[in-house]
């Protein structure tokens, strides 16, 4: 899982347990990955531009850094270790794509310590977030990283083709070698940024088999609930406008076919729900308690990677979102099924799951003991559609349109179409009466008229001067064409009037 998921635990009130990774502290680590990154992306500066060519996706550079220094490496206080960085041409083309310059990504990750997040997957890795919020620093293990590496040009490909994803965007995978262990990081976007509390955090993979947090996960102050218990808590789901929808909607199928094409699965939506109806009093405590993060706001404009940019991209009304209102931080707004208003920011991770032999059997095994499809482990194919349609219908909503906008256009028709039948009527009426004045003038007595008109007044094939309110109200509840009817009957009823005036 991606260490976002904590955000707010930020080693709070853990910093002083020293953790270990394969033996190795985690300061050890902390201090060789930004000598390590300082180093290879300062090198790599000297390398003039060009196209991203197939063999860039497998070159290795590596650099040895003792701790008492060289002519090209400083001296440090950590044990001597060797640093491995991968495609660095292919991720300094990745980097540029967001928008990354190398100085920005030098100091992000440089400049100050790196926080370590508390882990909270059962996968073993450490987790480091850059003091600016913009990047995840994780440890993977050597199957993933060897699977990252074969997943480049695909990657790449996707990345020049649909740069609005909410993948997870790598910026450089690197190994640290130190007395014969190998410690492999990633460095990607953040998802969950912390000087924006997430009041809930959801972990979903559309499955139902054990998807409900531990009770050690619930005691966390920030934690990490999964699809049970969002059905739970957001039975109804979250509501966004048809366009925010429909963009949204678009990127996940997009993602989850490039992830079936690369026979991925076990992936998660990470879902981190901000709700904006708090307390002023609220939001000033946070702001105070965010100092470097109200530091960070002077020197950049926005996030590289937020997920309005990712289902809207640049340049999108999404852009103008985040400039008028830096409070955002790039969340996509939303409503919950109380009508409160939210801003949401989420990512795919956990993408670096293939299915492998070992995640068959996997599979195999729990199918036997339960049902199939709810288990989490399950074919591509099967796992991006049952994804997709507990997204679509259990997590994300589109906002009905009012019920009177229907009706209002049936309204305004009924009352065109009795606007036309009034005009037939009245001309009708008005033509009756000049064919009455015209036979007075004949001189034939009122009362034969009277008669006449009374005898045509029960005839069916006649039209009533004036409709009654039975009519009107049938004019207006059936959808028939009355004008059409009336005008087919004129010529009729007019030839009658002279037959039976002669």
């Amino acid at each position: 899982m991606s260490s976002a998921a904590e955000n707010g635990d930020a080693a709070s009130g853990k910093q002083n347990e020293e953790k270990t990774y394969k033996k190795t502290a985690s300061s050890a680590i902390k201090g060789a990955i930004q000598l390590g990154i300082g180093y290879t992306v300062g090198n790599l500066t000297s390398k003039p531009d060009r196209d991203v060519l197939m063999q860039d996706f497998y070159v290795v550079e590596s650099v040895f850094l003792p701790s008492e220094g060289s002519n090209l490496t400083p001296a440090h206080h950590y044990p001597d270790f060797r640093f491995k960085t991968y495609a660095p041409l292919a991720f300094r083309y990745f980097r540029e794509l967001f928008g990354i310059k190398p100085d920005d990504y030098l100091y992000s990750i440089c400049s100050e310590p790196l926080i370590e997040l508390s882990n909270p997957g059962a996968s073993g890795s450490l987790f480091f977030v850059t003091s600016d919020d913009e990047f995840i620093i994780k440890t993977v293990q050597h199957k993933e990283a060897e699977f990252l590496q074969k997943l480049l040009p695909g990657y790449y490909m996707n990345l020049n083709q649909n740069p609005r994803t909410l993948l997870p965007k790598f910026y450089g995978l690197y190994c640290m070698q130190s007395g014969g262990i190998n410690i492999r990081i990633v460095v990607m976007n953040n998802v969950l940024p912390r000087s924006m509390r997430m009041h809930f955090t959801y972990d979903l993979k559309g499955s139902t088999y054990k998807r409900r947090a531990s009770r050690k996960e619930r005691e966390k102050s920030n934690p990490t609930f999964k699809d049970l218990d969002f059905l739970q808590d957001m039975h109804e789901g979250l509501y966004f406008d048809t366009e925010t929808y429909n963009a949204l909607m678009k990127t996940l199928q997009r993602d989850c076919r490039v992830l079936e094409s690369f026979k991925i699965m076990d992936y998660s939506l990470l879902l981190g729900i901000h709700i904006l109806d708090h307390s002023l009093k609220e939001k000033e405590e946070e702001n105070s308690q965010n100092v470097p993060d109200a530091k960070r706001s002077g020197m950049q404009k926005v996030l590289y990677s937020t997920a309005m940019e990712s289902i809207q991209g640049p340049g999108k009304p999404g852009d103008g979102i985040i400039t008028e209102n830096p409070d955002t931080m790039g969340g996509i707004p939303a409503k919950s099924h109380k009508g409160e208003k939210l801003l949401l920011f989420m990512g795919i991770i956990d993408i670096l799951q293939s299915y492998r032999l070992m995640k068959k059997l996997e599979h195999s095994w729990k199918a036997l003991v339960y049902d199939g499809d709810t288990v989490s482990v399950h074919r591509p194919s099967f796992y991006a559609d049952r994804f997709l349609k507990f997204m679509n219908s259990r997590v994300f909503k589109k906002i009905q349109a009012l019920k009177a906008s229907p009706s209002k256009k049936r309204c305004n028709s009924i009352a065109a179409l009795k606007a036309t039948s009034q005009e037939i009527v009245s001309s009708i009426s008005q033509e009756w009466k000049d064919e009455k004045r015209d036979l007075l003038t004949e001189g034939q007595s009122f009362s034969s008229l009277d008669e006449e008109a009374l005898g045509s007044r029960h005839r069916p094939d006649l039209v009533p001067s004036t409709p009654s309110l039975f009519e009107a109200a049938s004019l207006a509840t059936t959808i028939s064409s009355s004008s059409l009817y009336v005008n087919e009957h004129c010529p009729h009823d007019r030839t009658m009037l002279y037959s039976n005036s002669k």
